[in-house]
């Protein structure tokens, strides 16, 4: 079958190469043995795009980007790039590729395999079967708000602004892809914001509501204020289904029940732009791990963040839900087996190398297609 997808690799810094490597073997497994073919192109971003081109990344990038059905990125940056200019940092690399793709959806689920129920700090029957999904806006709100800035006062001291604000438009189209993916999970939405103090999210309830009302009445939605669904999270994680908030509290939410399932190294993510009239939406996925110089080079890292970044994708991008449910599986029964890379690994477990864990989801993928 000839290659229809087009899938642009940047693998970025650190660690980013290492997981990507045992991703690309992956979707070379998939070419043999599904017949689920990529048009794959690797380039650079972040650090490695500033040592070679002087730039974050280049226009050339950009341009694949933009023309690419998926993006599927490792992570960037590191001490080595820590005293450039702000606008020449390899995060800036990143924040383009947002930006230009327009890439206002943010998912973080946060899901815990059965056999890392003890990895959690949270006991195990409130953990246990977890699977919710963040839906963050990622282009609004107080971190790109107007008026901001610090700014010295007439009579001595200073003073920090920054100015949270939203369109209904910034509002209804995130919340869609909430009531979206609740269609294809245990259709609920919780809706969060602080509108007892706030008159954006006075808007923001209104605006979910009347989307509910008037698409989405199948949906069950609830609206809870950012500070209780943080407790909530901690006290009874299970109650959620999908939770749609703004780009502050779902920045704090998202690393919150990121620790809920035991390791950022398990953990994949998704960042959507809007459905053309074809329904196709520019997309990134990266792992929610950083570049962990620290162990970078030492094939220690994990890459199954990495590897479940490619299962969202499959499932988000390509509508590709069984082969998504293959590779969960797979990853699911070789934690099973007692595999651990070093950031997972418990007592009475088996320590791998990140070429190893590679080895064992080919194996596991192998057994699965039997």
């Amino acid at each position: 079958m000839p290659a229809n997808r087009k899938l642009l690799v940047l693998a970025g810094d650190g660690i980013g190469p290492e997981a990507m490597r045992q991703v690309l073997r992956v979707v070379d497994w998939f070419d043999k043995r599904r017949a689920v073919r990529f048009e794959v192109t690797e380039d650079l971003v972040g650090g490695a795009a500033i040592d070679k081109h002087g730039t974050p990344l280049t226009d050339e990038t950009m341009g694949r980007a933009l023309s690419a059905d998926a993006v599927l990125l490792g992570a960037v940056g590191g001490p080595k790039w820590d005293d450039l200019p702000f606008a020449k940092k390899p995060e800036r690399g990143l924040l383009r590729l947002r930006k230009e793709l327009d890439l206002f959806a943010n998912l973080r689920p946060a899901v815990v395999f059965d056999p890392l129920v003890d990895a959690s700090s949270l006991k195990p029957e409130l953990v246990r079967g977890l699977d919710l999904m963040i839906v963050r806006e990622l282009t609004g709100g107080v971190y790109f708000g107007s008026p901001r800035g610090i700014e010295t006062l007439p009579g001595g001291g200073r003073r920090g602004i920054n100015t949270q604000v939203y369109t209904d438009e910034e509002i209804r189209r995130v919340a869609r892809v909430g009531f979206e993916l609740a269609r294809r999970r245990r259709n609920k939405v919780t809706s969060v914001e602080k509108a007892n103090v706030m008159e954006s999210g006075v808007l923001w309830r209104e605006e979910v509501q009347a989307l509910r009302d008037r698409d989405y009445a199948d949906v069950e939605l609830e609206h809870m204020y950012a500070d209780n669904c943080a407790m909530q999270l901690v006290r009874k994680p299970k109650q959620f289904d999908v939770i749609v908030t703004d780009n502050l509290f779902g920045d704090l939410l998202s690393d919150c029940a990121a620790m809920l399932t035991g390791s950022l190294g398990m953990l994949p993510s998704a960042s959507l732009g809007a459905a053309d009239a074809g329904g196709r939406r520019r997309a990134l996925y990266e792992p929610v791990h950083g570049t962990a110089p620290d162990i970078a080079g030492k094939d220690i890292a994990n890459p199954l963040a990495t590897l479940l970044s490619f299962a969202m994708l499959l499932r988000y991008s390509f509508d590709l839900a069984d082969d998504a449910d293959f590779i969960e599986g797979a990853v699911e029964d070789v934690l099973a087996g007692g595999f651990r890379t070093a950031d997972i690994m418990g007592p009475g477990l088996r320590q791998v190398s990140t070429t190893a864990m590679g080895d064992e989801i080919l194996k596991a993928l192998d057994r699965r297609a039997a």
